[in-house]
């Protein structure tokens, strides 16, 4: 079982992005651990954004849309937010099923979810 799985982080100036490496990501085990690394970079870095890249990510289960209402809280506390980037439009229909597609913005790459973050700072 040499499958990658968890998550890269990478702070991109005020912003996170968050990569999933694997392309299903439906282990209860590897969410949970992906959670924690998460939740240990928020508590440290404290990212204005955090960009959750399903560029790799074919498949996901429900325990994935939970990590991010739990994560989205968290940045919440101090007016934080999370977006979408890079997800396939079989992915993106659960979030209009679920109706999260109208708590998520959603960008068509990691880059152009980066710029916005980029942009709205220099508005301040």
């Amino acid at each position: 079982m040499d499958r990658e799985v968890g998550v890269e982080i990478m702070s991109e100036g005020s912003a996170a992005l968050v990569a999933f490496k694997a392309a299903s990501i439906s282990s209860a085990e590897e969410i949970d651990a992906a959670s924690r690394q998460i939740k240990e970079f928020i508590e440290e870095n404290h990212p204005r954004r955090i960009v959750f890249d399903f560029e790799r990510v074919k498949f996901f289960s429900s325990q994935v849309l939970g990590l991010l209402l739990e994560v989205r809280a968290k940045l919440q506390t101090y007016d934080g937010e999370i977006v979408i980037s890079a997800i396939n439009p079989q992915l993106h229909r659960v979030f209009k099923i679920t109706n999260l597609d109208k708590i998520f913005r959603f960008f068509p790459d990691a880059k152009s979810a980066i710029e916005s973050n980029e942009d709205e700072s220099n508005r301040i």
